[in-house]
């Protein structure tokens, strides 16, 4: 009997052999990817700027679309194996053409990975009426797997790769209001939304995929310090998770506990690679391993417990939420095609 992670049926650490210290290149350390193609979004700054040029470094070649071109260029000079190219996950032509531009150049895509994302930012809208966050950090990703399913296919073994996050347990996605519409507009709520989608994503992808070799996974990096992914969170926030003391300060030995940059890239890096996953997908994984079901209510006063919530694992949601998913973007997403 197949299996899959309906319900999390499969949301259990297997041993994976490395741990929350453990880095990106670590994980990637005796692994050769040459011949590879991937695409990182946003892989230009914080975590994907590590995966990416730890992906580079194994011989994938690393294509990295990007809102900033002449930031990109900048931040990967030197970097071998890597190509820059247009993309603003906020518009939806953007998605469109960067993937008819890939598609053109014949190759397989063996590795997509959803990393660039945005977070607590004041309610703003795309050029069709969604919400920013919902956008971009899950439609755009829909929308891009979606267009580049025929490379995905071409490879034979490809691997999406969802980078979510332990802040899918601020909520579960609201199917009658998902764009703010009708109810008051809460950054976190709208944040842990996208997140969760993310991770229903991955789910269904992959029991839609998989057929066709495909696999999807839904990634906690860690919570880390040194990114751009805070630039625009209130400070009201910021100290409710203890990041900041009342006066507006960083608080340093809350800031010393987090993961380090490397650190935060090492699970992307293994759901990107791993052995251990080539039959198995749809999980959420955490800390270089899958990772267990939450226990209790998940966030609560700044107090988040580990493992994935068991709505943004639901298989009900997570099919209502592809059909959403097609209404909203206006794309029929096959993968028997």
């Amino acid at each position: 009997m197949e299996q899959n992670n309906n319900n999390g049926a499969l949301q259990a650490p297997i041993g994976s052999g490395f741990t929350a210290t453990s880095t990106a290149s670590e994980i990637l350390q005796d692994l050769s990817l040459a011949g590879q193609v991937a695409i990182v979004t946003g892989g230009y700054t914080g975590i994907g700027l590590e995966t990416t040029k730890t992906l580079a470094a194994a011989g994938a070649t690393v294509i990295v679309p990007a809102r900033s071109l002449g930031k990109a260029q900048e931040n990967l000079r030197g970097v071998a194996n890597v190509e820059l190219a247009e993309l603003n996950l906020l518009n939806p032509d953007s998605v469109d053409a960067f993937a008819t531009s890939f598609l053109a150049s014949g190759r397989p895509l063996h590795l997509l990975i959803h990393n660039a994302g945005i977070m607590f930012v004041p309610l703003r809208r795309n050029s069709r009426g969604m919400e920013s966050q919902l956008a971009t950090n899950y439609l755009a990703p829909f929308q891009l797997t979606a267009r580049l399913w025929p490379a995905l296919k071409q490879a034979h073994g490809a691997r999406v790769v969802n980078v979510s996050s332990l802040g899918h347990q601020f909520g579960p996605v609201h199917f009658e209001d998902p764009n703010f519409e009708h109810r008051p507009y809460e950054t976190m709520a709208a944040y842990g939304q996208s997140k969760t989608a993310l991770n229903l994503f991955a789910l269904e992808l992959d029991n839609r995929a998989k057929a066709a070799g495909v696999r999807a996974y839904a990634v906690h990096p860690g919570n880390i310090w040194g990114t751009e992914l805070l630039r625009e969170a209130p400070l009201e926030i910021l100290q409710q998770f203890g990041f900041y003391d009342a006066q507006g300060q960083e608080v340093p030995e809350v800031i010393a506990a987090l993961k380090t940059i490397p650190q935060g890239a090492a699970t992307t890096a293994w759901c990107a690679t791993s052995p251990l996953l080539n039959d198995l997908g749809g999980v959420y994984c955490e800390d270089v391993d899958v990772a267990s079901l939450a226990l209790g209510e998940g966030f609560s006063e700044g107090v988040q417990s580990a493992g994935v919530m068991p709505y943004s694992v639901d298989a009900a949601a997570a099919k209502r939420l592809w059909s959403l998913s097609e209404e909203l973007t206006g794309i029929r997403f096959d993968t028997t095609q």
